[in-house]
Parts: C-alpha cells; structure tokens; sequence
C-alpha cells in the first residue's frame, strides 16, 4: 500500500478528482497554501495498491496543467525579499510525494 501526496492548483482540482474517482482511485481532498507564489492550493491524499501507483500518476500528469504566473514576490513576502517582481514564471503541474504504508484499516 502506497500514500501519493499530490500538490495541484487550485483550478486543476475539480477535473483531477472527477478522474481519479471515475478510475476508481479513493482520493481526500486538503486545502493548502505555500509554495513560491503564496498562494491556494490543493493536496491530494490518495491511499492506493502500489500496482495502481503508475496509473494514479498518468491521471495526474493528464489533469495537472503547467502555465505561466506572473510573480509578486514583494506582495507575499515583504519589501525586503527581491523574488523578480513581475517575471513570468513557470507554475502548476503536480508535486507528488509516494510514501510507504504500514498499515491500512478503515475503521
């Protein structure tokens, strides 16, 4: 049994979860924030058979889109952190973290 953690954007959320829960994959929803751009995210807590991993990966890579955000580093962080105000730069995809599970029960 695997754990995926799986960082998205905000506006992939709603179509990664109809597909993982269409291909049968039990997924949790977190709200979250952090990274680079201090903005909303979601984290995905998916519990899964590890012969299953690839295929919950795939479903990822598919809904899970990359673009461009114009960063506003001062505007998160304060006047004394340079982060290239107003570069464009690269965001979105999924981070994905696969842990090992012990143990699994639902209760």
């Amino acid at each position: 049994m695997k754990l995926i953690l799986a960082i998205i954007r905000n506006e992939d959320s709603v179509e990664t979860l109809s597909a993982l829960m269409h291909a049968g994959i039990f997924v949790t929803k977190l709200s979250t924030t952090g990274g680079f751009l201090m903005v909303g995210n979601t984290t995905l807590l998916i519990g899964i058979e590890e012969e299953r991993v690839d295929e919950a990966l795939d479903t990822l890579r598919l809904h899970c889109s990359k673009h461009e955000h114009e960063n506003l580093g001062r505007l998160n962080y304060g006047d004394d952190f340079d982060a290239g105000d107003g570069e464009q730069v690269i965001v979105g995809g999924a981070t994905v973290f696969i842990l090992n599970v012990d143990r699994f029960e639902k209760l």
